[in-house]
């Protein structure tokens, strides 16, 4: 992720409940991204398009048979470019690329030949004879390749249809070493990746919302501008991204906005809308109104549909119209200009975009019981990240040292456990020597940095640490990470009745663009943390959220408090956690509802070992 330099100027405050309405620039209380737009955005697309083609290398090797320690080397070097911070093509030209684990001669030369050509002679080496087809059916969850490569060679698949068809028709299952319960899994995977294909993640989409913001704001002769649609509401998911502006000369806004660097092609322009394909195919929407009627259309644009007709039924009761022009009394406008003041005239009082779903947030305004909502500057520190004594690429005074530019009082370092070899797990003694450098560091950090760990609950239902050695951490995470279908609600329940538990991480296990999660009874896992005093996390990486905003929401109405971590493998990761704040807004979180927002001193006393004394 970007940097982001502070929060986003031309506050309002509208209504009783007191949440944040940045109007005029964003919409939400999260840090705004300072980025330059034709620079950063091409980077990070870089990085990306050569970890998917080394990606891509390694699924075609496997589908043709290769030798497994060929495939492992590109899946490597992919994941190494995939969580790259820094510009590939920076290290290219200082020499500075074989420095990178996982990154070595035949590998550098081949990243070299792709930035100076733009092409790889071992892509096309690679994938020759395989069909596109094929190779974009390899990311189906459940579907590998030598599975692919027997489908395609007994069956003659080679496209999702033939594949739904060898489904359906039971022919798939019938294939040796196949059998029902393998392909019910493939065909959940199916669906699961044509959800995810219809949407873009809630991260890419802020990313080219936020580019183009600072874009226009630089370039065009506008008063207003702000994201609006599910972006704004901060749904995981986004369809397209919509930008709403104001300004006088439409026509010349549209311009500037059609010349955007990052446009590969235009699909409208007129003088009051304009639609362009940024990279990476994504749809960017723009929509000029007047300033008279830029909170009404804000309010409508956003949406979501049922609270807006649930806004609509009340305006008319009231003997009102509420369209995106203006709310009127007969032909005369009451209000328009900002959203709190539609808000304010239907009785409701402002409701922030993130609760504008339906979900009884029109009842709670009408009866003044609107949440007071988490916002980012409640957020006291992280109780998620990852350090280089398992699989970070920072050092544990480099994430400390982010924390402080963020003006966190806090951070919690959980590592992975010894038995977690996906990730470097840290055996005792290692884990020993971190606690001696973190005695070290907090002498003279400025933020608290807490000895904590990321413990595996393992297959058998034990922990991964014993608790001569849990008791000794300041707080405690313990996570599914092996046998997502192995009584997964047993071993997690077992794990909170251990008193040096604290923290269940990412309980669902699920990857929204790939992973469906774990085979878990959450209700039974929430009756069960709210039993034993255990925090749930809500994990702020994009692309797990989870818990996701109704379980968050669940869980509050349990009382079980939630614990907000990154789960941030560098430095950069840390700024996650604005996803994760907004998913809490969704669940309807105020700051107390939050373990993150307490001070040191109260977070030490409310952990689970000292209740349970």
């Amino acid at each position: 992720m970007l940097r982001h330099s502070g929060r986003c100027p031309n506050t309002e405050r509208n209504g009783s409940n007191n949440n944040t309405n940045l109007e005029s620039v964003s919409t939400t209380p999260y840090p705004a991204l300072d980025f330059r737009y034709d620079l950063r955005i091409i980077l990070v697309m870089k990085n990306k398009e050569l970890a998917r083609i080394f990606e891509r290398i390694a699924d075609a090797l496997e589908f043709r048979g290769e030798m497994v320690f060929r495939v492992l080397a590109y899946r490597k070097a992919a994941r190494v470019l995939d969580d790259l911070t820094e510009d590939v093509e920076v290290l290219h030209h200082s020499g500075k690329l074989s420095e990178l684990p996982g990154i070595g001669e035949g590998i550098t030369k081949k990243i070299a030949e792709y930035l100076e050509t733009g092409k790889m002679k071992k892509y096309h080496e690679a994938t020759r004879g395989i069909p596109d087809s094929l190779l974009r059916m390899l990311d189906v969850q459940n579907l590998g390749p030598k599975t692919l490569a027997l489908a395609n060679k007994e069956l003659g698949v080679k496209t999702m249809a033939d594949l739904k068809r060898a489904i359906a028709s039971r022919k798939l299952a019938e294939l040796p070493q196949m059998g029902e319960k393998k392909v019910e899994n493939i065909r959940k995977g199916i669906e699961l990746y044509e959800r995810g294909h219809e949407r873009l993640s809630i991260a890419v989409a802020e990313r080219v919302a936020s580019a183009v913001i600072v874009y226009m704001k630089e370039r065009a002769k506008i008063k207003d501008i702000s994201s609006a649609g599910s972006l704004r509401r901060w749904r995981e998911t986004i369809g397209d991204v919509d930008i709403l502006v104001t300004g006088k000369d439409g026509a010349e806004i549209v311009r500037v906005f059609t010349e955007y660097p990052g446009a590969e092609r235009v699909l409208a322009a007129g003088e009051t809308k304009g639609s362009v394909v940024v990279e990476g195919g994504v749809q960017v929407d723009l929509r000029i109104v007047p300033p008279k009627s830029y909170g009404a259309a804000l309010q409508y644009f956003t949406g979501s549909l049922v609270h807006n007709v649930r806004c609509r039924n009340i305006a008319k009761a009231k003997g009102m119209k509420l369209s995106e022009y203006g709310l009127f009394r007969g032909a005369k406008v009451v209000a328009g200009r900002t959203e709190g003041e539609v808000y304010d005239r239907l009785g409701l009082g402002y409701i922030p975009p993130e609760l504008r779903e339906d979900r009884g947030e029109i009842d709670a305004a009408l009866a003044g019981r609107l949440p007071r909502l988490v916002e980012m500057k409640h957020i006291r520190g992280d109780l998620q990240m990852h350090s280089v004594y398992s699989d970070s690429d920072a050092t544990i005074a480099q994430l400390a040292q982010a924390a402080a530019e963020l003006a966190y009082e806090y951070i919690l370092i959980t590592d992975h456990s010894q038995s977690a070899r996906y990730a470097h797990g840290v055996e005792i003694e290692r884990l020993r020597r971190q606690w001696q450098e973190i005695d070290k560091l907090n002498k003279r950090s400025g933020v608290r940095i807490l000895k904590g760990t990321e413990v595996d609950i393992l297959p058998s239902g034990k922990l991964d640490y014993p608790d001569e050695v849990l008791k000794q951490l300041d707080l405690v995470v313990a996570s599914i990470h092996q046998g997502f279908k192995k009584n997964v609600t047993e071993r997690i329940c077992a794990a909170m009745d251990n008193p040096y538990v604290d923290i269940i991480g990412h309980p669902t296990g699920r990857l929204i663009s790939s992973r469906e999660g774990y085979a878990v009874d959450l209700h039974k896992v929430m009756e069960k943390a709210a039993g034993t005093g255990t925090w749930l996390e809500l994990n702020a990486y994009w692309d797990r959220l989870d818990l996701n905003d109704t379980n968050v929401r669940a869980a509050r109405d349990m009382g079980i408090k939630i614990s907000i971590g990154t789960d941030a493998h560098d430095t950069k990761g840390l700024e996650w956690m604005k996803f994760g704040v907004a998913t809490a807004r969704r669940g309807w979180l105020e700051p107390g509802d939050i373990v993150n927002t307490y001070p040191l001193k109260k977070l030490l006393a409310s952990r689970k070992l000292h209740r349970m004394k």
